[in-house]
């Protein structure tokens, strides 16, 4: 008996043991870099500081932030395309360079579905149609008759043509039957600059860009580009519930590995970014930001993106889009 006793108590020990080992092996031996295809400061890099910030804590290991801006995202996500699928790299993936680019760069130097493996969707934040003090205008039903009344006359500023804000204003072109001026600008910061000093009229903007703007009065929203209204803005009505039923133009972040990362790996890592976006101070930081309906599987997320890349397919044939390759 007491020979069985020692033989159990010594399985169950190793099998104690070899459990976090297991779990170990799921993970890189050594530092991640979340690599981000867009400066410092904007939200994309705010939302990745915050998720590796809490997962350096919970897997004891450096993960830094890499910034490689450049084509909305596109230099940062081709770089990753071709990295090693060790888990070293991973990068957060925009819906520029996962939904918009495939349909807009000809020459594409990565496939979304094969370079990249799902890993899991860290938030989905509206755009904020807004305009400066100077405009009549103040509802989407007002903007309309507006855009009319002065077809071709009416300008939007966006951050940058084939960006999402550029094609948030095309869907609402087709949607309205519309035509006005499209304005692009080298990102937000100009673009909002220009707006709020009165030399374009209106835009779609990222939540996280437009808000200060708009709790300071120097911009006004008219509508949110989500079917519910998000937790940031309360008191702002949906394009849905404006006449234009099912309208939805995002901005989302998602993390991903290159295409042969390991899928006991991706999913381990999604079992603890589910955790992170969990956490009530990362809760209350992504509200604030106007990121939500984060987390899930990473076959939910592979999904939405393939979802998001046939939407917006439909808007840049549609709309006739084109932007310099």
């Amino acid at each position: 008996m007491q020979r069985r006793t020692f033989i159990a108590a010594t399985t169950a020990s190793a099998a104690t043991l070899a459990a976090p080992m297991l779990r170990a092996q799921t993970l890189p031996s050594g530092p991640i870099r979340i690599v981000v295809g867009f400066p410092p400061g904007g939200g994309t890099d705010a939302l990745a500081r915050v998720v590796a910030q809490k997962l350096t804590e919970m897997w004891k290991m450096s993960i830094v932030i890499d910034n490689k801006a450049g084509a909305a995202g596109v230099i940062a996500a081709d770089y990753v395309a071709k990295q090693p699928s060790d888990g070293h790299t991973l990068l957060m993936a925009h819906i520029n360079s996962h939904a918009l680019a495939p349909s807009l760069v000809p020459r594409l130097g990565y496939n979304v579905e094969r370079d990249f493996v799902p890993i899991v969707l860290v938030g989905v934040t509206p755009n904020l149609l807004i305009c400066n003090e100077q405009q009549p205008a103040r509802t989407v039903k007002d903007l309309v008759a507006l855009c009319k009344a002065q077809p071709g006359k009416i300008s939007f500023a966006s951050a940058g043509g084939g960006s999402a804000q550029h094609l948030a204003l095309e869907m609402f072109k087709l949607r309205a039957g519309i035509d006005a001026l499209h304005v692009p600008y080298k990102g937000s910061g100009p673009a909002l600059t220009d707006l709020i000093g009165g030399q374009v009229n209106y835009c779609f903007e990222t939540m996280t860009s437009a808000t200060p703007h708009v709790k300071s009065g120097k911009a006004i929203a008219l509508a949110q580009t989500r079917v519910k209204r998000a937790k940031g803005h309360p008191n702002v009505p949906t394009m849905d519930e404006q006449g234009f039923a099912g309208f939805d133009a995002t901005t989302w972040y998602g993390l991903v590995g290159p295409g042969k990362l390991p899928a006991a790996m991706a999913r381990r890592m999604n079992e603890d970014v589910n955790k992170v976006m969990a956490m009530p101070d990362v809760i209350e930081k992504f509200d604030q930001y106007g990121a939500e309906d984060g987390g899930g599987t990473p076959e939910r997320f592979g999904e939405f993106m393939r979802s998001e890349q046939q939407k917006w397919a439909r808007v840049i044939k549609d709309a006739n889009v084109k932007v310099d390759a």
